[in-house]
């Protein structure tokens, strides 16, 4: 039956890299997704695939089926991010396809074509559904704040709003695949976590004075500011190894101008890690010194925080299925497996709830993030990985010793009531 639901996904190269051609050169930022949307649904109805239900501005999931259960949930995230230089980019934001995303759309959906045709014939029993995410990237915060204000969404991320909308509540697992840059060591990768973090915006605010006549008549925010990235400093050598902490941020406004002492300083930050306790008593610490090192110059400082993603834990019993769909088409040394990745997703905040994978893949040239991608292998980026994805799921659907053994191993780690508790406290 594989070897059938790949001829069937060769069957569509032509309008899979047509298809893929046209979103990697429509890159929108998160919730602003319109033209993709359109182009996806466009797309999919023509293939005689209706949209099931849409949701939070351009998100919307389609389902193909011939009986409730199993029921296997497909992720595909349809934003951007900015990337100035990038030859694709949005001119009005500068929105690209530098994270890959738009390779997911494709992949995901030569995935679904080739399981569609096996479950109309009924050679396949069970349900699939295709959930397309809007605003994996968690950028753009100042627009998104205005969202929730109006009530447009619950929260940053795409998947956190699915979530608590309860929109993965009936499927009995999630796949998931992302690109991981150019080819070197490794063609997959499996297995792989990714840390948690937080978001932080330190005001520092002090008094302005003239910076030549009269400092003392000021309080400089700069220093107070420049003084906790001292203490920001000294904390990191308190970090343990193994939780792979990260802090890393930028001052997006310095002062206003050289002749006065700064008055208004922010410094916008992510704080990092593997593990979620140490990811909270982290952020308490780097607050209490932020307060402190303003105090200590007699400014102040005060933190806007935004809990950004879980630490993502891939399920192990699922992974297995897809690893065992890797081999017919890779040697075993070129897939990585258990790696430790600081990068961050809300894809770790579905895993909380639901035996969740994401498998990655390369096929590009240039760099994750910057404005030199692109895709230089579409045969590994759109069809190998579809043939993977579509294996994966025919095992599920088939055997149900698989969901047995993933259901046996997995426990929800909270309710979503505490989920929404915890993104609002």
């Amino acid at each position: 039956m594989k070897e059938l639901a790949y001829a069937i996904i060769d069957k569509y190269h032509d309008e899979f890299l047509e298809l893929a051609d046209t979103l990697f050169k429509t890159p929108e930022l998160g919730y602003k997704e319109v033209k993709t949307k359109q182009i996806i649904q466009t797309f999919l109805t023509s293939h005689g695939i209706q949209i099931e239900k849409e949701y939070f501005q351009t998100g919307f999931q389609v389902t193909i089926a011939n009986a409730d259960k199993p029921h296997i949930g497909l992720i595909a995230e349809l934003d951007a991010i900015p990337t100035i230089g990038h030859p694709c980019s949005n001119p009005l934001d500068n929105a690209a396809h530098s994270c890959g995303h738009s390779t997911q759309v494709v992949m995901m959906i030569a995935s679904l074509l080739a399981l569609k045709e096996l479950i109309d014939e009924n050679k396949l029993t069970g349900k699939v559904t295709l959930f397309f995410c809007p605003a994996e990237e968690f950028i753009d915060i100042e627009y998104r704040k205005q969202l929730i204000e109006n009530k447009t969404i619950y929260a940053i991320g795409g998947k956190q709003n699915m979530i608590i909308d309860h929109i993965f509540d009936d499927v009995d697992c999630c796949l998931h695949a992302h690109g991981m840059g150019e080819f070197r060591k490794y063609r997959f990768n499996v297995k792989s976590s990714l840390a948690g973090f937080i978001y932080k915006k330190y005001h520092f605010e002090g008094k302005a004075s003239h910076a030549a006549m009269a400092p003392s008549e000021g309080i400089n925010a700069l220093s107070a500011c420049n003084l906790f990235l001292q203490a920001q400093a000294m904390l990191r050598e308190t970090f343990l190894d193994s939780d792979m902490n990260r802090v890393h941020g930028i001052i997006t406004n310095g002062g206003d101008v050289v002749n006065s002492i700064p008055s208004d300083v922010v410094y916008e930050a992510y704080v990092r890690s593997f593990s979620t306790t140490t990811l909270m008593n982290l952020n308490d610490q780097l607050s209490n010194a932020a307060k402190h090192c303003a105090y200590a110059i007699g400014a102040k400082c005060e933190i806007e925080e935004i809990k950004g993603y879980f630490p993502f834990n891939q399920d192990i019993a699922l992974s297995d299925v897809v690893y065992q769909n890797m081999l017919p088409f890779v040697n075993p040394l070129e897939i990585q497996t258990d790696e430790k990745s600081v990068a961050s997703g809300d894809i770790g905040d579905l895993s909380l709830f639901k035996p969740t994978i994401q498998f990655g893949y390369t096929g590009f040239k240039g760099t994750m993030h910057g404005k030199n991608l692109e895709v230089s292998e579409p045969d590994v980026v759109y069809n190998t990985t579809s043939k993977i994805l579509v294996g994966s799921v025919i095992d599920l659907l088939t055997d149900s010793s698989y969901l047995e053994n993933i259901h046996s191993s997995f426990r929800p780690q909270m309710t979503i009531d505490e989920y929404i508790k915890y993104l609002e406290s």
